[in-house]
């Protein structure tokens, strides 16, 4: 394993109900269900005292919960249901004169649905005004699509335009009359695609549009349901489930059961220390790199089993890094100052060498395009190539380190690199804008997170520091406790929405923390020698990889049972299960 030694390569050195319903299938109003989002009401049922309210709280009003349930019912195509509840509760979903209303609207009697609309008694006049301009919209569509355009131009001139609202929208319709080709384009401008029943996506809107207490909102029980799924969810300190892990039968609780804090598999295909390693951006591969000159694409089972697909073989020297493109067909593998190598992820080949004369390189990344990469140099520049391996550009800029860590955001805008011992620079050289992170302390490593937004910093007294980086750069978090006295040690975001950070240790554990609180979730023990990189895998929050010095990789998954340990060999890979994390 390789110490620290400013003069020397970057290596890992610091750097720096049934019944009921047929009782009522004769009811002619459940036979014929004209009305998509209700149906014909009951007399509305009068409630007193404790009946208002239901819930052990006793903040749901009665006659809402009962409206939003049926609502829900007629929303899920359940008529009959959504009637029957009308009927016995004696709650009406809309009011008679709202369901006259819509239902002229969905006929098409737009006199009618404005007459009914001015009896419903809106009192913003503005509210009134805009519902108005929305039937009478659909009123002049239609005719210019039946080719009525006098009766089109008469609703336009008489109806529509002394409204004196949305005069833009009005020239819009003016212009069907002038070029009716520009119809079929004009007449959906509001909702954006062609719908199928225009007249209800009318009704839609209208429903959009008035209050609440006129027309319960489109799916408003759907909507409620999904909020406390997300309150519980953001609520849930650990959270690291999958979305459809969600049930309407409990609340939602993550524990640490759900951290990948089990060995699953040991890889043993590197005959020397692993430094580097990285999930593919589907999550579907992982690449790794070793100094026995090699890097290794596997991929990963849909059953989460991880097999080796290509042995990268061509470097020369120790390969440092490996970074994957943004459509995961192609992979860099980056020796010690020495050249890059980009390889066919399908077919194991290498497509193209990089390499600057005189020089070594140290780094490599993709930019999002997926048509250019960017390394480091080791007399501290950093350079730019086209695939095909022409040069397009290279800049000192302020680097005065020979780092190995390189970052370009997923917009293609920022460059960061490690530009002095305790000063990463974010470098948009399009713009020509430059944003500094001062450290106190020599930075070793850093990792930027996926939405563009964090920083990971690693640093040379065993800290990992957090940093925000959307404005100006901000120092958010402080993660203590790993292992680092000597050699290069990297970090990773990880889990569900990234709320957890990863980190390798000298004392041959895995190390957990929660992102936000800061605290130390697990500890992971099983590698033999020094954890030097983990990898978290995007897709699955359920899977973790980690790089040892002592020339395996561990992947990591939810532990289910506590059994002695043992090893189940195979041909590339080592079964485990270590029992309980401590």
């Amino acid at each position: 394993m390789g110490g620290v030694d400013d003069n020397g390569p970057p290596l890992k050195r610091v750097k720096p109900a049934s019944t009921e319903l047929d009782n009522h299938s004769n009811n002619s109003f459940l036979s014929d269900p004209t009305i998509p989002l209700g149906g014909l009401m009951a007399k509305p049922l009068v409630s007193h005292g404790k009946n208002d309210t239901v819930g052990s709280k006793g903040i749901i009003k009665r006659v809402e919960f009962v409206r939003i349930i049926t609502e829900a019912l007629y929303s899920l195509g359940y008529a009959r249901s959504g009637a029957i509840l009308e009927e016995e509760s004696g709650i009406c979903l809309h009011s008679p004169v709202v369901s006259l209303f819509k239902q002229q609207v969905l006929d098409g009697n737009w006199d009618g649905s404005l007459a009914t609309l001015h009896k419903i008694g809106l009192a913003d006049e503005n509210l009134m005004k805009s519902a108005s301009f929305l039937i009478l919209e659909k009123k002049f569509l239609e005719l210019v699509e039946n080719n009525k355009l006098v009766d089109a131009l008469e609703t336009l001139r008489n109806d529509i335009s002394p409204l004196g609202i949305n005069k833009k929208r009005v020239h819009e319709l003016s212009g069907c009359l002038v070029y009716p080709s520009q119809f079929a384009s004009t007449s959906f401008a509001n909702s954006g695609t062609k719908a199928e029943n225009p007249r209800l996506s009318l009704l839609v809107e209208l429903q959009k549009l008035l209050p609440p207490t006129v027309l319960i909102p489109e799916r408003r029980l759907e909507n409620l349901v999904e909020q406390a799924l997300n309150v519980q969810k953001e609520t849930c300190s650990l959270h690291n489930s999958v979305e459809n892990s969600f049930s309407l039968y409990s609340d939602h609780h993550c524990g640490k059961d759900q951290i990948p804090c089990q060995t699953t598999q040991i890889l043993q295909d590197h005959c020397d220390e692993v430094w580097f390693l990285q999930f593919s951006n589907n999550g579907k591969y992982l690449a790794s790199s070793s100094s026995d000159n090699s890097a290794i694409i596997w991929e990963v089972s849909e059953a989460g089993k991880v097999s080796l697909k290509h042995k990268l073989n061509g470097h020369k020297k120790p390969v440092l890094m490996v970074a994957w493109s943004p459509d995961d067909q192609q992979l860099l593998s980056c020796g010690v100052e020495e050249v890059i190598c980009r390889w066919d992820v399908g077919s194991g080949q290498c497509l193209r060498v990089y390499e600057k004369s005189g020089f070594g390189l140290i780094s490599c990344g993709w930019f999002p395009d997926g048509k250019r990469i960017c390394s480091g140099v080791t007399d501290k520049s950093i350079c730019m190539w086209d695939l095909d391996g022409k040069e397009i550009d290279c800049w000192k800029g302020l680097r005065a380190t020979k780092t190995s860590d390189l970052a370009i955001s997923r917009n293609g805008k920022w460059i960061i690199s490690t530009c002095k011992e305790k000063t990463i620079l974010l470098q948009d050289r399009d713009a020509n804008l430059e944003k500094f992170i001062q450290e106190q302390q020599t930075i070793t490593s850093f990792c930027l997170s996926r939405d563009d937004k964090f920083l990971l910093v690693n640093l040379i007294n065993q800290e990992i520091h957090l940093w925000s980086i959307i404005d100006g750069p901000k120092l958010i978090a402080k993660y203590e406790g790993h292992k680092r006295s000597r050699f290069l040690i990297r970090s990773c975001f990880g889990g569900s929405e990234q709320s957890f950070i990863a980190s390798g240790s000298e004392d041959s554990q895995v190390y957990i923390w929660h992102r936000e609180t800061g605290e130390l979730i697990w500890k992971l023990p099983g590698h033999g020698g020094a954890v030097n990189c983990v990898s978290w895998n995007p897709v699955n929050p359920h899977m973790m990889a980690s790089a040892s010095d002592d020339h395996t990789i561990r992947i990591w998954g939810l532990g289910t049972v506590n059994i002695k340990q043992k090893n189940i060999v195979s041909k590339d890979v080592v079964h485990q299960s270590n029992g309980h994390c401590k």
